[in-house]
């Protein structure tokens, strides 16, 4: 019974977390921006007492962009892409596809073979949508959009935390950022597997997991990178406290709203490691898969 109430108190808690970050955002750049000024003030002080001139602090400000202008600018180039095509293709495409098949199925009277056809016609659609657009576009804005949503996060690191730990090489860094980029599109491609299982609610169930755990590492992982946690780490640790990153991106994943959002509650939350006895290995599959992929690619390549 413990175990139950750790596990509903870490979602609880994930949950709490990610709704602080939808409403923290609007307030932390006026909290970033007064804490550069006690430090400006603090410092004025120590160089009038030395007797020192003051340097200028215009390029400081024009050099960090604030963390609300950002957002908004993450939230139009994804929400509005993701949220046209998706819409387009079901409230457009989709019921246009029903209709004429329901046209060319009616003049033999055989409305009961179209509802059949369409039975099956659609979630193929969906899943063909999904795999050659969804897909894509979110491995496409994950790329464009990451030097934006990297922005928020250091923002956010060091008003909490101070000055990022980066990994220790610029080559390092590009390699971890890309396999970062491959299991995640590999862990969406899984999450949607899940949703097409043949069994009723459980299959929903294991999509929505996936999509939670998902959107939770992709807010995190900024601040993890910040932190200078590898990815493997990085999977490991939310696969060890699964039911806090499940709350976390519960709300996320119900809503379907925009990660940027998250990014800066990502950097404020204390994830809780009460729950931690039973990991989920959801991400072994996707690993194991990413690895086979640059074991035969880029590590053919290297030893020709």
């Amino acid at each position: 019974m413990s175990r139950v109430k750790d596990v509903l108190s870490a979602a609880s808690r994930g949950i709490l977390d990610s709704l602080r970050g939808f409403f923290l955002i609007f307030t932390l750049d006026r909290e970033i921006e007064l804490q550069r000024s006690l430090k400006r003030e603090t410092k004025s002080k120590i160089i009038r007492r030395a007797q020192m001139t003051t340097p200028s602090t215009s390029k400081e400000k024009q050099e960090e962009p604030r963390i609300l202008h950002r957002t908004l600018q993450c939230s139009l180039l994804n929400g509005g892409v993701f949220c046209l095509s998706i819409f387009a293709f079901n409230g457009i495409i989709l019921p246009l596809i029903e209709a004429l098949l329901t046209f060319s199925f009616s003049f033999g009277g055989q409305l009961n073979a179209a509802q059949w056809v369409w039975s099956w016609t659609s979630p193929v659609l969906s899943a063909t949508f999904s795999t050659l657009w969804i897909l894509p576009l979110f491995v496409l804005s994950k790329f464009v959009n990451c030097f934006w949503f990297q922005d928020i996060a250091d923002a956010a690191y060091k008003y909490s935390r101070g000055r990022p730990q980066l990994l220790p090489s610029i080559s390092k860094m590009i390699a971890d950022m890309l396999f970062s980029m491959v299991i995640q599109a590999l862990f969406l491609v899984q999450a949607m597997v899940m949703g097409l299982l043949p069994i009723a609610v459980f299959n929903g169930l294991l999509s929505m997991l996936h999509m939670c755990l998902l959107y939770s590492l992709y807010s995190f992982e900024y601040r993890w990178f910040n932190e200078g946690w590898e990815l493997p780490k990085r999977l490991t640790h939310i696969e060890n406290h699964w039911p806090y990153f499940f709350g976390f991106g519960l709300p996320l994943a119900i809503l379907t709203s925009i990660p940027s959002s998250t990014l800066v509650s990502g950097n404020e939350a204390r994830p809780t490691t009460k729950a931690n006895n039973y990991p989920l290995r959801l991400f072994s599959p996707v690993v194991a898969l990413a690895n086979t992929i640059f074991n035969r690619t880029i590590g053919r390549s290297r030893s020709t």
